[in-house]
Order: C-alpha cells, then structure tokens, then sequence
C-alpha cells in the first residue's frame, strides 16, 4: 500500500509537537512553560511505513497532481506542510498549508474534519489563537466524539488566557482520551496553576502512554523541561539525555543538554553545543540562547551577529502571517530597543490576555522606565501562582525601581530558589541584585 493510501487510512487531526506559548516552528524567546504535542502518533498524517515527512508530502503531491480534487488528500497535504513548518523552522510552509486547506474545504465544505482540524492547527501555529478556537469548534460540532479537537480548542482559549474554559477543555479530553496529548496538557494546566508535582506526575503519565521512541523522547524532554524550570539540574540533565537516546534525531534535547553545561559553568561547551544545534536547527530560541552565551563570554560581535539573525527571523516569520508580537517584546525587552518592545507588547496585549502577554507588557512598560503600570500587568502576570523565576525575577526589579525593597527582595529571592538559572542574561544580575538589597 501506498504511503498516501497508509496516510488516508488514519484520522489526520494535527501536527506534533505545537506548543502553547509559542505555537508551531517560533517559540517564545524566554523559557516559558509549553504544553503538549496536539496529539499522538496514531491520529497524524506522519511518516508511515519508513518513510520520511518529506517522502509523505512528495507522496501526496504525486497523488495531487493526478487527482486534483482529492479534498482529504489536500487537507492531508495541508498537515503535512504545517509538520514541516514545526520540524524545520521554516514558517513559509505556514501559507502552502493554508492554501491546501482551504482548497480541501472549498471542494469539501461538508463533513471534513481533517480540513477543519487542519485550519485549527495552523491558526493556532500562527498565534491566531481566536481563529484556532473557531476552527477547533466549527470541527468539533461535525464531530463531537473526537478528543484531539478539544486539544485545538483548549490551546487557543489558554493563550486567549480563558484559563477556566481551557482547563476544563483539557480535563474532559483527557476524560474522553487518556493518552499523550491530553496528559501532557493536564501537565501544563497544572504548572500554570503552581502544582509543579502535579505537573511532573502527569507527565509521567503521558510516557507510559507514549507508543513510539519520538513519542517518548517528546515527553522526556518535557519533564527535562519541568525539572530545569524547578532548579533541578540532575534530573532534567538525566531527561534530556534520555530524550536524546530515545531518538538521536530529537533536536530539542540536545538544546537541553546545552542549556545544562551552561548551568554549570561550561559556557565554552555550551557555545559548542549550541552552535552545532542552530546550523542544523535555525529555531529563534535557539539563535538567541547562543547569542545571550557570546553576550557574557563579552564576544560583543558574534552576540550581535546572533541577534540580527533573530529579528531577520522574525521578519520572515511575519511575512508568513505569524503573529510574534508578544515573543518580540520580550526579545527587544531584554535585548536593546524598549521603543519598540512596548509597541509590540501592546499588540500582543490587545489580541490575547494571557498571564505570558500580561508579563511581556509588563516588562517593556519596566523597560520604558514606568514601573506603575509595569507592577499592576506583572500582577496579572502571576495571578494564577504560576512557578515562573522569570516572571518573579521582572516583579523584583519592578519593586525596585518603585523603591520597595522588601516586596523586592521577596520577588528576587523567589525567583532564585525556583530556579537559580532562570536566564543565560539576567541570572547573576538577579543574584547581584538581591545582594544589593540585602546589604
């Protein structure tokens, strides 16, 4: 049988690996939490039978060509071009994929789930969250009984920052289906909530379901990703590394292993690392963590070499209709231009109000030197008792710039102990800080 004729056989609903705050190929620029792959092996239109995601979009091309009015071939061609956006980094898959949908409903208007599915999907990798959530129902009215469409709708209403929709969008998708996808959303809902356990205990859960080697190296890297966030360098050393023997090819682990010799000191090996990962894996999160190791290694010019890869990056990502306005906020936050960090912040403010918006706001608002309103958005930054350093870390130095010194030092000495290596940039400037005041 035909890798296409494999392909048509399974339910085709979403690409793997799409993560909230910071959907499909661009992640955010700060290690946020991210939440689960949409959904598990045996519902995508994945490589089958040995072959490759490029051999499948080829495969389906072929088909195309002969049978141009195959609407779920071309739904299932959309999804395919949407993996490869996630798997490359290359966000100018995103309008092939659009394009392939659409036609797919075009010729199809009734009944395709995969081209519904499919919309959802690619919405919500372009951070149009509102437009995921409207696809995810039109598709889920059609059908219902299908848990993975509750994965679509759950992603877009958490980043609209709908907490209390989302949460229970993913409570009854785990209820309906208990595997990869929906335990490691009950992962996410929980750590956003501050049950970082909780958190960790799902994620287990979801390696027991795993049923392939990607599978299960997606979710040790996650867990890897957990015990890093909670300052627990052996045991997210030891995820990664299990991530990275599940699957050699699993590039984000070797991110992690990177980010690990970082911590603990080894800023020569961790620029090794990191270099050999963005020539093979141009992800801007990637980019940025190198040029943030050249910036305090003091190699001023490769660090600013790195960061205008970063924003050409996100100009390209732009041009292909995804929405980084909130991710570039942060970047020139942290990075240098405080002008336009609030500009964008405020973009990503009036499209959704997540806690990560909420945070993003608020530290170009600390970088354009007005901390009052800086304070009032990082408190709704943490209004779900969220465990994020870096989120305490901008409330310390908000304090600080207001004056108070005890809500300053509360704030910084929190944001240590959650995670003493928070951030490549600003970690020993939290220390230094904190010394400061306490003196």
């Amino acid at each position: 049988m035909s890798t296409v004729k494999k392909a048509l056989s399974v339910v085709a609903v979403a690409t793997a690996l799409f993560l909230v705050g910071g959907l499909g190929a661009w992640r955010s620029f700060r290690d946020t939490p991210v939440a689960a792959a949409t959904t598990n092996a045996d519902a995508l239109i994945a490589p089958m039978a040995g072959a490759s995601l490029e051999q499948t979009i080829a495969d389906l091309q072929t088909h195309l060509q002969a049978q141009p009015d195959d609407g779920r071939s071309l739904a299932l061609l959309g999804i395919a071009y949407a993996q490869e956006a996630a798997r490359t980094a290359d966000p100018s898959y995103y309008p092939k994929a659009e394009e392939a949908l659409q036609r797919s409903l075009a010729l199809q208007p009734d009944g395709n789930i995969e081209g519904l599915v499919g919309m959802g999907v690619v919405s919500l990798a372009r951070h149009d969250f509102a437009g995921g959530v409207r696809w995810g129902r039109l598709a889920h009215t059609a059908n219902p009984d299908a848990a993975h469409i509750l994965g679509v709708i759950g992603d877009g209403q958490l980043e609209l920052g709908h907490y209390r929709r989302a949460f229970a969008t993913f409570d009854r998708m785990a209820e309906m289906r208990p595997d990869v996808a929906s335990y490691a959303r009950v992962s996410y809902a929980r750590e956003l909530q501050g049950d970082v356990p909780g958190a960790l205990a799902a994620m287990r859960q979801a390696a027991d379901a795993a049923g392939t080697p990607d599978d299960a190296a997606w979710v040790s890297y996650q867990i890897g990703e957990l015990s890093f966030r909670s300052g627990h360098l052996p045991a997210a050393d030891l995820a990664y590394r299990r991530a990275e023997a599940l699957s050699p090819t699993f590039l984000p682990a070797k991110a992690g292993i990177a980010k690990i010799a970082w911590a603990r000191g080894d800023i020569a090996r961790a620029i090794r690392s990191y270099r050999r990962l963005v020539a093979r894996y141009p992800l801007p999160e990637h980019v940025i963590a190198l040029g943030d190791l050249y910036a305090i290694d003091g190699q001023t010019t490769r660090a600013d070499d790195a960061y205008a890869l970063a924003r050409a990056e996100a100009a390209l990502f732009r041009a292909n209709g995804v929405n980084v306005d909130v991710e570039l906020a942060l970047f020139e936050a942290d990075h240098g231009d405080p002008v336009a960090a609030l500009a964008d912040a405020r973009a990503g403010w009036r499209s959704r109000h997540s806690i990560h918006a909420a945070d993003a706001l608020a530290w170009a608002l600390y970088r354009s030197d007005r901390p009052v309103p800086a304070a009032r958005l990082e408190h709704v930054a943490l209004r779900l008792g969220t465990q994020d350093a870096t989120s305490f870390f901008h409330a310390g130095m908000i304090a600080r710039r207001l004056g108070d010194r005890d809500e300053a030092r509360r704030d910084l000495t929190r944001a240590l102990a959650i995670n003493p290596h928070f951030s490549i940039l600003f970690a020993g400037a939290a220390q230094r800080t904190l010394t400061q005041l306490r003196g």
